[in-house]
C-alpha cells in the first residue's frame, strides 16, 4: 500500500521543544505527529458515534414516550462500574499460617 503525506504543520519553536521533550527513546517527531493525528481522528469518530447514539435514543424516547430519570440512569451506570471494578480488583492472598 502506498503511503501518503500529511500537510506540514507550522508551530512555534516553543511548541516544537515541548513535543520533543516528551518523545520516547527512539521515537521521531514524525512518528509522534502521526500517532497524535490517528488518536485525534479516533477520538473524534468516537465522539460522533456517541452523539449519534444519543440522538437516536432521544428520537426513540420521543416516539415511544418512554423517558428515564437521570438519577435512575446514573444509579444503573454506577452499579455497572462498581461490578467491573470489583471483577478487575486483585484478589487478596490468604494470610500465611505461623507468621
Amino acid at each position: 500500500m502506498k503511503t501518503a503525506q500529511l500537510p506540514p504543520v507550522r508551530v512555534t519553536p516553543d511548541v516544537r521543544h515541548q513535543i520533543e521533550s516528551v518523545l520516547h527513546d527512539g521515537e521521531t517527531l514524525s512518528q509522534f505527529v502521526e500517532q497524535a493525528a490517528v488518536e485525534a481522528a479516533q477520538r473524534r469518530k468516537a465522539q460522533m458515534e456517541f452523539v449519534a447514539r444519543g440522538r437516536a435514543s432521544l428520537a426513540r424516547a420521543r416516539q415511544t414516550g418512554q423517558y428515564h430519570a437521570a438519577a435512575e440512569v446514573f444509579e444503573a451506570m454506577q452499579g455497572r462500574l462498581e461490578a467491573r471494578l470489583a471483577a478487575h480488583r486483585p484478589r487478596e492472598l490468604p494470610a500465611k499460617r505461623g507468621s
